[in-house]
């Protein structure tokens, strides 16, 4: 059995792994058997932390969508929803992306398992995002649309801006093309 900590540290070690070396070989060059071997963990080990290789490659986004959460309640209860999730959002890139994380991302936007696995995680991330939308907004996202769609927003805002600024790169910083991409979109409150 790991000690406290050890788990998170080897599953972070082993997306690492996995992430560098479907960068350096492409996605189908790379084994689950190698890159168990090479992050000191059997391949059921593996398996047990990451359901596909290519999970295990885009798993990042629930580590953002954490963060996104934790900024979005930290936001002033008063605070439009609209500014909140604007900070919230931003929050995700308050330092520019490393060189490792733009290689994953134009990973994921060329290589058609990885855009699929990517798709598969935004609904388990809208729904995080409505869910914290809905606890903020006194509404249910079981049944009310509008934490929903604000979820969705926000996700399809953070994407494009990504997209845009990796297309275009004299857009200016990573942040400043998320602001416009927000800012573009308000998002009301949902009614109660």
């Amino acid at each position: 059995m790991c000690p406290p900590g050890e788990r998170k540290r080897r599953v972070r070690a082993t997306r690492g792994d996995v992430s560098r070396r479907a960068v350096e070989r492409g996605v189908a060059a790379v084994r689950t058997e190698d890159i168990a071997a090479e992050a000191g963990v059997s391949p059921r080990t593996f398996n047990n932390y990451f359901p596909s290789k290519e999970a295990a490659i885009v798993g990042v986004a629930g580590i953002r969508t954490e963060v996104l959460c934790a900024a979005l309640r930290a936001r002033p209860a008063e605070e439009p929803l609209h500014e909140a999730l604007r900070a919230a959002a931003l929050a995700l890139f308050a330092d520019e992306p490393d060189r490792d994380w733009l290689a994953r991302s134009r990973l994921i936007r060329n290589e058609p398992s990885l855009y699929a696995e990517e798709r598969r995680s935004d609904i388990t991330i809208e729904r995080v995002i409505a869910a914290e939308i809905g606890i903020r907004s006194g509404t249910d996202p079981t049944v009310d649309l509008a934490p929903r769609l604000a979820a969705a927003t926000v996700v399809a805002a953070i994407h494009t801006a990504v997209q845009f600024w990796l297309d275009v790169p004299a857009a200016g910083t990573l942040r400043d093309v998320l602001e416009r991409a927000i800012t573009q979109f308000p998002l009301g409150a949902p009614q109660a």
